[in-house]
């Protein structure tokens, strides 16, 4: 059993981290106080390929594997997890258009996807439906001129910023996840609409509103892949989804390991640098661990994905709720060794503590997480 990196996935890394420190950590505080990613950030993140991760080859995308795509997502998030996570976002609703869509939605998306001048935003959340996804009440009636839309999502990233929005909705009578089709929505469409800007904890570059559709009418050829198949276009892209936030917990958590060994090998007390204290020094251990078993878990699940093993949902339930937990425990860990300094803005800690928390909420709550591998514990035995 091999557990390094080949060449080309360590030069993908090193190649994402390049660009993370130098285009996204000196301004991400910045971006947070704004509120907002500068736009002309995304087509440099494509020129890298970024754009299309996991979109195939034919398509004009990187055709990268998902655990080739965890170390992006690991590297970027060392200089900044809400912008990582965004582009996770943009790269799963990538994905779903270019496995399900027709060859007419394919040529007229595609490239501007690819090119990252097309930001796409992931709409299935819904007020009343988060957990119980296929209980959402967005509903698309058959009409001469393609679809009109009737609802409202809730907590979607990119609100108000996206260029198009991958919405699953009802089409039909069928109840449950068997009614659920999936189409895309252009920004500037007539009867869409946004809520207020949240006010989040975390993720505060990303912004965030409701989506709303008033008689919003779309082309009947926005539809991705077949009517009544969208709940599993939805759930198809979860998996990866979950591997991609727990390497978004792991590389934020790094970095604040990174940066608490350098604050405690200067900071002194009792006529010592406090890294010579032997707690101090079991609670470094402690995190060195922990952050070790969860890389190694997490690559682990993103290979059975790649690998398209049978327990590949399992595993990465696991992983996502495993990492990101570890993930959450390790920055709220490096804060209380910062001190009251790792209270301040500057030492760019506290930013970590809060953009992790949200972490174990989406993506499926960690809860859920339990929950799927319960299931198929109790289906095995």
């Amino acid at each position: 059993m091999d557990f390094a990196l080949t060449e080309e996935q360590t030069a993908i890394f090193d190649m994402a981290h390049a660009f993370g420190q130098d285009r996204i950590a000196p301004n991400a505080r910045d971006w947070e106080a704004q509120g907002t990613i500068p736009k002309e950030l995304w087509p440099e993140i494509a020129q890298l390929g970024f754009g299309g991760l996991y979109v195939s080859e034919e398509t004009g995308g990187a055709g990268l594997g998902r655990l080739d795509a965890t170390l992006v997502f690991e590297a970027l998030s060392m200089a900044c997890p809400s912008v990582a996570a965004f582009l996770s976002i943009h790269n799963m609703c990538a994905k779903m258009i270019d496995t399900f869509g027709s060859d007419d939605i394919k040529s007229r998306y595609m490239p501007g996807v690819l090119s990252m001048d097309t930001v796409l935003s992931y709409c299935l959340t819904e007020p009343g439906s988060g957990s119980d996804a296929a209980a959402l009440k967005t509903r698309a009636a058959r009409s001469n001129a393609g679809y009109t839309l009737n609802g409202t999502k809730a907590f979607i990233s990119g609100g108000g910023y996206s260029d198009a929005y991958v919405v699953m909705c009802r089409i039909g009578d069928a109840a449950g996840p068997k009614g659920i089709s999936t189409v895309i929505v252009d920004a500037g469409t007539d009867g869409l609409s946004y809520g207020a800007l949240e006010d989040k904890m975390g993720w505060r570059s990303q912004p965030t509103r409701q989506v709303q559709f008033d008689d919003c009418t779309i082309p009947a050829d926005n539809l991705i892949g077949d009517e009544g198949k969208g709940f599993g276009y939805a759930m198809a892209g979860l998996d990866g989804g979950r591997l991609n936030i727990a390497a978004c917990s792991l590389g934020a958590a790094q970095t604040a390991l990174n940066m608490t060994l350098d604050y405690m090998g200067e900071r002194k007390a009792f006529g010592q640098s406090i890294d010579q204290f032997q707690a101090l020094q079991f609670r470094l251990a402690e995190m060195e661990i922990e952050m070790q078993a969860a890389r190694t878990f997490l690559r682990q699940a993103a290979w059975k994905l790649d690998q398209n093993a049978p327990d590949a949902t399992k595993f990465c339930a696991m992983a996502k709720k495993f990492v990101t937990e570890a993930g959450s425990k390790t920055v709220n860990q490096c804060l209380q060794l910062h001190g009251g300094y790792g209270y301040l803005a500057d030492y760019g800690i506290e930013k970590l503590v809060r953009d992790l928390r949200v972490h174990e909420i989406l993506e499926g709550t960690n809860e859920i997480m339990r929950l799927i591998v319960a299931r198929q514990l109790l289906a095995e035995r």
